[in-house]
């Protein structure tokens, strides 16, 4: 893994740790969860909460998502 690529990682690492980032995280799920099937008015409103559910849940997939590629690019490197 290249320095530049290293140095990336560890920004992310050190945002993680953050209790900005953690109340972000937080903050997203509690929206994500809070969406209820029975206040669905109609479709364009289902179409409306299926897409913001999917950018809610790619922001809470964030994290996973770095630590699981940082995993992969060390075994990688190491071999």
């Amino acid at each position: 893994m290249d320095q530049e690529l290293l140095n990336q990682y560890e920004n992310y690492f050190q945002m993680f740790r953050t209790e900005g980032w953690k109340q972000f995280v937080e903050d997203m799920q509690a929206i994500y969860d809070a969406y209820r099937i029975e206040d669905i008015k109609d479709e364009k409103n289902l179409a409306y909460i299926k897409g913001e559910r999917r950018i809610l849940n790619q922001v809470l997939q964030f994290e996973p998502a770095i630590k699981r590629n940082y995993d992969m690019a060390m075994e990688q490197s190491s071999d």
